[in-house]
């Protein structure tokens, strides 16, 4: 099955769910890193890396000689990635999305398609556990491709988890999208609550199961608490606030692999998930 780790907001501790989650999965696991702008579970895992593999996108091709500036291509993108002039058709790369609509509508066939190299996905091992981490070039602005290269890697025969991006834009949506369940990490702050609100509604919208895992939590969650009751999401994990917990993710170590009591925390969040993916299976 698919887990996607995500969060309405960053610096919830979302990444920190996710790698001591797949920690717990081991050689059943596997850790698939998303957040392709920012990717860091790396450094939690410090993975063996053995495979790399880049990313392209197309983009469109002027053949002046054939181009008769009649204006079609540009009236065609709706993403302004194309600007014709009297004597001149302007590309603009960084708005393009490569869905070839203007080769298609381009009446003189003066369009083609070349290859641009936006980003990479590497393969590795931490231990007995399989990472994949999607990574986006610097000024590149579209994540989502190097998303979809990075699940397309993901193993059918282990529990996959996934540390989407932060937010709900286009490229949380693109890591979560296809997955079995969702577990939204939130904090107990209005910032949190806010956008736990707003990741509950896209995972809902896309009809994903899925539950909240409270970090950092103390003696102001009861605003949290009672939202998740009151839309009947479940609450699968509360992992208290605590300097010392903030020290060791700090400095990049595995919870679950310091303490006994972390692991089974993690044990059992993974426990809670799976009882809400059978009930939504039944209904």
């Amino acid at each position: 099955m698919r887990i996607a780790v995500a969060s309405g907001k960053g610096g919830t501790g979302k990444t920190t769910v996710a790698v001591n989650l797949a920690a717990v999965l081991g050689k059943d696991g596997q850790l698939v890193d998303c957040d392709v702008e920012a990717p860091n579970a790396h450094l939690f895992l410090k993975p063996q890396w053995t495979a790399r593999k880049a990313v392209f996108k197309t983009r469109p091709q002027i053949n002046d000689e054939l181009c008769t500036f009649c204006g079609a291509c540009q009236n065609f993108c709706q993403f302004q990635a194309l600007a014709v002039l009297t004597q001149e058709v302007l590309v603009f790369p960084e708005l393009c999305h490569s869905c070839g609509g203007c080769q298609i509508v381009c009446p003189v066939k003066a369009i083609t398609e070349t290859q641009q190299e936006i980003g990479e996905v590497r393969q590795g091992n931490f231990e007995e556990l399989e990472v994949v981490e999607g990574r986006l070039k610097i000024r590149e602005p579209l994540a989502p491709p190097v998303i979809q290269a990075a699940k397309k890697l993901c193993q059918p025969s282990k529990t996959v988890i996934l540390d989407s991006p932060p937010g709900t834009a286009c490229p949380m949506q693109t890591a979560v999208k296809g997955c079995d369940c969702c577990i939204l990490v939130t904090e107990p702050s209005p910032f949190g609550l806010y956008d736990l609100q707003l990741a509950a509604k896209v995972v809902k919208k896309l009809n994903i199961p899925a539950g909240v895992v409270i970090n950092k939590a103390g003696r102001k969650t009861e605003e949290i608490e009672k939202w998740c009751r009151k839309n009947s999401l479940p609450v699968l994990a509360r992992f208290p606030f605590s300097q010392e917990t903030a020290r060791i993710c700090a400095e990049g170590k595995l919870l679950v692999k310091l303490d006994r009591s972390w692991e089974e925390a993690f044990r059992q969040l993974l426990s809670n998930l799976l009882a809400i993916t059978c009930r939504k299976e039944e209904n």
